[in-house]
């Protein structure tokens, strides 16, 4: 079960994935993993004007995008620049592609670690998640979260430790942050993305 706060700029779009073997049998393609690269053929292409709608989506309940809280796709756009952006699995390195290219924040989730209900809203004041190994935590107070049974699993700066993808996922859980001051980029995103997760043998199954 999948259901989604209103929200007056929010333009998710939001698709399960099944992969035919865990992760761990299915690497990232060569073509998949040449996506990574900044000046790679690509649908769409990201600019200011796609970094500061994506700011202001993220700003509006409140939260600050910037320093350590930017937008991962910002940080995508710089590991790439500088040469460090490398596979990591099939649905990571499907994601990064697309979220690269599209400067549209993404996160994905393993299915089987997420407790439903799933639910995407505003983080209250003081809520947090654990989003690496080391048990480093961020604030998502005022951010746009995916929630799960147990609180935020993920958002558009960093997704939570406990719901991430691993070897052995074959369900996966996505959702594209788009916002309505871009009109229909998230569903072109969507579009391409769903080509490559296809093209890799996936099924995609978008929500309601």
């Amino acid at each position: 079960m999948f259901t989604q706060d209103a929200h007056p700029l929010l333009e998710a779009v939001a698709f399960e994935t099944r992969f035919p073997t865990p992760l761990s049998q299915l690497p990232s393609p060569e073509w998949l993993v040449a996506l990574l690269k900044p000046d790679a053929p690509a649908p769409l292409s990201a600019d200011d004007a796609v970094r500061g709608a994506v700011r202001d989506l993220l700003r509006h309940g409140g939260y600050k995008p910037t320093g350590r809280g930017k937008p991962a796709s910002e940080y995508l756009v710089r590991a790439a620049g500088e040469g460090v952006l490398g596979a990591i699995n099939a649905a990571v390195d499907a994601c990064n592609a697309v979220s690269l290219h599209s400067g549209l924040p993404i996160s994905v989730v393993d299915l089987e670690r997420a407790q439903p209900p799933l639910r995407v809203g505003l983080a209250p004041e003081g809520a947090s998640h654990v989003f690496n190994a080391s048990g480093q935590s961020i604030d998502v107070g005022g951010l746009l979260c995916l929630f799960d049974a147990e609180g935020p699993c993920a958002n558009a700066v960093k997704d939570a430790q406990r719901t991430k993808t691993h070897e052995g996922t074959r369900r996966t859980f996505t959702v594209l942050w788009g916002t309505r001051a871009l009109p229909g980029r998230a569903e072109r995103a969507f579009s391409w993305y769903r080509e490559l997760l296809e093209r890799m043998g996936a099924a995609v199954e978008r929500a309601p």
